[in-house]
């Protein structure tokens, strides 16, 4: 009797034992499914987000890229009015192009975006730079903040250049043809290889506008960009164009610039102002004022 009773107090122990062990076990797997779940539910969401996201970022590329900087780098240049900008990647894919007003702006968005800015009289592009030129009102540490805002905007959002994709070749006016003489070939050349790289150093450029090579011997050339209206002008055309060009070539006497309709009537008012104040100087002088 009593080796039967020690018996049932030994298998009662272990059944109890076994059944707090069973009901422990069932409370660790309520306590590891309370922390579980909710960081599985997390994760789950985490998840689908990334997806979305990246679904979004693969259905939109532009946005990928408007999240993107760039650095913009300036560089002074002879004409003090006219700065040039560049954004580190190609801007041109050949030749140059420039726009004076805001009529010529509409080819270009880029352009149109520069000439709203108060003060910007001109935007000039180059191989792989913006050259923009202002009136002498307005002042760059003003202007260049916005300035750089519309390009940033520009390129970053990857528009195209030009709403005519023809114009993103710019021009062609020191292509050799078949009908050049071999001394328009050699100007051509030596405008296109020698002097243009040095211009385009400065935020400009030049244009060959023909050569009297059975007349005057006169090479004419179209000044743009930072060259065009620069107080060093007249020093580039004749103590660097000109010299090269007589020095490699016999044939050429001299160099002119060529100015546009605009140009040559804006310069015959400022001609005319001039004088009228010189004669108001003058009379104020006569009458005894000191200035």
């Amino acid at each position: 009797m009593t080796g039967v009773t020690r018996t049932s107090v030994s298998l009662l122990r272990a059944a109890s034992t076994t059944s707090a062990v069973a009901s422990g076990s069932r409370a660790a797997v309520a306590v590891a499914r309370r922390s579980v779940v909710p960081l599985a539910r997390s994760m789950m969401t985490a998840s689908t987000s990334a997806l979305r996201a990246s679904a979004l970022t693969r259905a939109s590329p532009v946005l990928s890229m408007q999240r993107r900087t760039m650095f913009i780098q300036t560089e002074s240049t002879p004409n003090e009015d006219s700065l040039k900008f560049l954004p580190g990647r190609q801007v041109m894919e050949s030749g140059t192009h420039e726009f004076l007003d805001t009529r010529a702006s509409m080819a270009s968005p880029l352009a149109k975006k520069l000439f709203n800015i108060p003060g910007i009289v001109g935007v000039f592009y180059g191989p792989d730079f913006v050259t923009v030129s202002k009136d002498a009102e307005h002042q760059w540490s003003t202007l260049k903040p916005e300035i750089y805002s519309s390009i940033m905007e520009f390129f970053t959002a990857g528009h195209p250049l030009f709403t005519d994709p023809e114009s993103s070749h710019g021009s062609s006016d020191t292509v050799i043809l078949e009908t050049d003489s071999e001394v328009v070939a050699m100007i051509k050349e030596l405008l296109d290889t020698r002097v243009r790289p040095a211009i385009q150093e400065d935020g400009g450029d030049l244009e060959y506008r023909g050569f009297g090579e059975d007349t005057d011997g006169i090479v004419k050339v179209k000044l743009k960009g930072s060259c065009r209206g620069c107080d060093s002008s007249t020093v580039t055309l004749k103590s660097g164009i000109e010299r090269m060009l007589k020095h490699y070539i016999p044939e050429v006497n001299g160099v002119e610039q060529v100015l546009d309709p605009e140009e040559e009537i804006a310069l015959d008012e400022f001609a005319k102002l001039e004088q009228k104040l010189e004669k108001d100087r003058k009379k104020e002088r006569d009458m005894g004022f000191s200035l």
